[in-house]
């Protein structure tokens, strides 16, 4: 039987992501060994605090027992994979546009889980489908997530004017999912789940995380995310300290590394002539440079760098934000949604279709951008 610091450990030493992520911390730190001390104010903490809290939360409401119940009453309403599918697609995609794509994810695929245990159903592919959701929602408004909000912020248009800036492409998106959920899930009976005990869950450890995360997200709200983040420790402590050793916390050092390793790669000398002639992109330049950025250092870094150089516009977002399709590293909610799923190979389908999917986003998004983009 492993040790409890073996147990800790393991999942440190498992995670591959984590160690290039590392490593090539390391590599770029060789180039700049100066900028160690600059590290800690290179992360952005309210980011971290807020995941972390997040994945509490869900963490609490996954071992309460009632995404168990959700799941059988979701099986017993809908006998049909295909439809099934269609309706939790369909739920991370709306969830996404005003609660951003992570809570929607933290929300929509520890349930997914479940539904594998209960009847079945195959999780990897579908679980797939809701992170291309996530992304497809999440572009319509500019609180959907966080390259939007940065984009709203230093744009001045209003709330209105970027959901009609960014309406096409969704539609156009969401309608070709619906299609692609519709060819790649059956129409096959799946058998309900049968009720039993466990469906009745804790009811005290689910009720006091539903009050605890309307809580910590008004005080994240209040830009108050460290004591909402004290908030929820010291209650799980009491509920039910096993959440805190439970969540994936090697994801939070993958975040960190990714905060540090960008900085790091923008700083690079010989990167500073090609950054500075990004201001003198034209529109299609610029498409495909944010698109291209966003696969090598996530969207949302992506969007922090040309955003030094150039102004917040409709091209822009159109760029970042199908940037988060393709490679996983895309979107930072592609990576919570696939070590979510917690499934063997999950990474090399994910690709099989969400490369194709970047490569039609791009297409379309081009055909679709307004002209004064």
């Amino acid at each position: 039987m492993p040790s409890p610091l073996t147990a800790l450990l393991k999942p440190f030493l498992r995670d591959r992501l984590l160690h290039i992520l590392l490593v090539a911390g390391i590599v770029l730190t060789l180039y700049q060994p100066a900028a160690v001390s600059s590290f800690p104010r290179w992360i952005d903490w309210p980011t971290i605090v807020t995941l972390i809290g997040l994945m509490l939360l869900t963490k609490s409401v996954e071992l309460s027992g009632y995404f168990v119940w959700l799941g059988r009453r979701l099986t017993l309403r809908m006998r049909n994979e295909r439809t099934l599918a269609l309706f939790l697609v369909s739920t991370s995609a709306l969830l996404s546009t005003f609660l951003t794509n992570d809570v929607a994810l933290f929300i929509v695929v520890p349930l997914t889980v479940t539904l594998k245990k209960l009847v079945g159903i195959p999780v990897r592919r579908l679980i797939i489908f809701e992170a291309l959701a996530v992304n497809v929602g999440s572009l319509l408004t500019p609180i959907g997530n966080p390259q939007n909000i940065l984009l709203w912020n230093r744009s001045g248009v209003g709330f209105l004017t970027f959901i009609q800036s960014m309406l096409p492409l969704a539609a156009v998106l969401m309608v070709l999912l619906w299609l692609a959920v519709w060819l790649f899930f059956p129409s096959r009976t799946i058998r309900p789940a049968t009720a039993d005990a466990e469906a009745t869950g804790k009811r005290t450890l689910l009720w006091a995380c539903l009050l605890l995360y309307v809580a910590f997200i008004v005080l994240v709200d209040l830009k108050m995310a460290f004591p909402g983040l004290l908030l929820v420790a010291i209650a799980l402590l009491f509920l039910d300290r096993r959440v805190l050793l439970a969540i994936d916390w090697p994801l939070i050092l993958v975040f960190i590394a990714m905060f540090i390793d960008v900085k790091l790669l923008s700083q690079l000398p010989f990167l500073q002539p090609v950054a500075a002639q990004a201001a003198a992109l034209h529109d299609g330049g610029l498409y495909l440079t944010g698109i291209l950025l966003s696969q090598v250092i996530s969207n949302v870094p992506a969007t922090i760098m040309m955003l030094n150089f150039v102004p917040s516009g409709v091209t822009l977002a159109y760029a970042v934000n199908i940037g988060g399709f393709g490679f996983a590293l895309g979107s930072m909610a592609n990576l919570i949604a696939l070590r979510l799923a917690n499934e063997s190979r999950i990474w090399l389908r994910f690709h099989a279709f969400s490369i194709p999917a970047l490569l039609l986003a791009a297409l379309l998004g081009w055909l679709l951008l307004p002209a004064s983009g």
